[in-house]
């Protein structure tokens, strides 16, 4: 069966807190819309963990590599580990980015990119006037948002407090009107159908 595209072929930016489920309304897009959309492959200066793939989880570069195609401005989006705004930046001094050649090579396959984005990321992405598509998947609640982060069971107390503290941050910002669509992911199935119907919404 032959991809549905969505009318605007624009990459997605999807952002929002630690535990808010950004993660599972994507991948539900993947699933139920089979070689339309491909999730970004960033770049990074760590070496690939045990049983990690370069190209797939992430592109491998040495430093040197990274620097150059900074200094190219080859990047909608970068950071490294001194960015403590970066939950996923915590590994040693390495860098992080999105490439702008990634996200144009598989347009040009005629696929819909999707990014996952934190706050920071987007702020440069928009700097950058790359044009995309911003979506920001927000909590029920605060507290319900602490409630799933401590559901998890997978963090320590004060990693749970520094994400609550980031959300507090996050929330504010998709107060201030930069976003296309604002989701709130209290229901999964309501969630997604209204990031679907956002993605495949006609161009205006």
């Amino acid at each position: 069966m032959a991809p549905t595209l969505p009318p605007d072929r624009r990459p997605v930016v999807i952002s929002g807190p630690s535990g808010v489920g950004k993660g599972t309304l994507f991948k539900l897009l993947f699933e139920r819309h089979p070689d339309t959309f491909t999730l970004s492959v960033s770049h990074t200066t760590r070496g690939p963990r045990p049983g990690e793939k370069d190209g797939v989880d992430y592109h491998y570069v040495t430093k040197e590599a990274f620097e150059e195609l900074k200094a190219k401005g080859g990047f909608v989006e970068r950071y490294n580990n001194n960015n403590q705004q970066r939950s996923r930046a915590q590994f040693g001094s390495n860098f992080y980015g999105t490439s702008k050649a990634t996200i144009e090579e598989q347009s040009a396959k005629g696929k819909v990119v999707v990014l996952d984005i934190e706050m920071e990321g987007v702020k440069q992405i928009q700097a950058s006037g790359f044009p995309a598509r911003y979506v920001f998947i927000a909590p029920p609640s605060e507290e319900e948002l602490e409630k799933r982060l401590r559901g998890r069971g997978t963090d320590k107390e004060e990693d749970i407090l520094k994400r609550l503290a980031q959300a507090k941050n996050e929330l504010a910002f998709s107060k201030t009107g930069v976003h296309d669509k604002i989701i709130v992911n209290e229901d999964l199935e309501t969630a997604y159908k209204e990031l679907e119907e956002f993605v495949y919404a006609p161009v205006a």
